[in-house]
């Protein structure tokens, strides 16, 4: 699959990249996306919630009344979830969400994810650039002359360029990664891919192994 290279100016360059049907024209594996979305989305939970129960919660545990004759309920401790004040049941305690996926299901769901996006057309492959400085506007003329403006764009590097990473993070619904940092949340969270010409190869050689 041979895509053409355009340059900053959003214009077509003489250079083509072939894209390898391994990767972005394989047969797609939904159920992979679904480990590997559910996985990130864990990876990203703190874990930290907490509430007391009736044994953390400091209060009185004088009884309240005598145990019979009140027309009540027997009650011994404020402690207890049935009062205002009182500990939870079975609240939540802090754990940790992560889980293990095997390397081979999360690269057939970044090829899976791939090959969608290829099949809908929204792959966009760049020249190599860079800033010379870190500056927004920058940025924002880079997606507005690929007419992706009104668009969730993710920004694939071969390698890390500051200048450019500090130029597009403080735009809504404008993300840079490192090919080597490439997930498939971020491939399915982007409407439209754009791939600098040095990350194909790199994308290549981690999905290919």
């Amino acid at each position: 699959m041979q895509v053409e290279v355009l340059n900053i100016s959003g214009k077509k360059t003489a250079k083509k990249v072939d894209l390898t049907d391994a990767i972005f024209n394989a047969e797609p594996n939904d159920h992979c996306i679904y480990l590997d979305v559910k996985q990130h989305l864990a990876n990203q939970r703190q874990g930290t919630h907490k509430s007391k129960e009736r044994a953390e919660i400091a209060r009185t545990t004088k009884k309240l009344k005598r145990q019979k004759g009140t027309g009540g309920a027997r009650a011994g401790s404020m402690k207890s979830p049935l009062f205002i004040g009182g500990g939870r049941v079975f609240g939540p305690r802090p754990r940790d969400y992560s889980f293990k996926l095997n390397k081979k299901v999360k690269a057939l769901a970044r090829i899976s994810a791939l090959t969608y996006k290829a099949k809908d057309n929204a792959i966009t492959v760049l020249e190599d650039f860079n800033f010379e400085a870190p500056k927004t506007k920058n940025y924002v003329d880079l997606i507005k002359n690929l007419n992706l403006s009104d668009k969730k764009t993710l920004l694939v590097l071969g390698s890390t360029n500051k200048n450019v990473y500090l130029s597009s993070r403080n735009i809504q619904g404008a993300k840079v990664v490192n090919a080597s940092d490439l997930n498939t949340y971020d491939i399915l969270n982007a409407e439209n891919l754009i791939l600098a010409e040095s990350s194909v190869k790199v994308i290549e050689t981690i999905l290919n192994k």
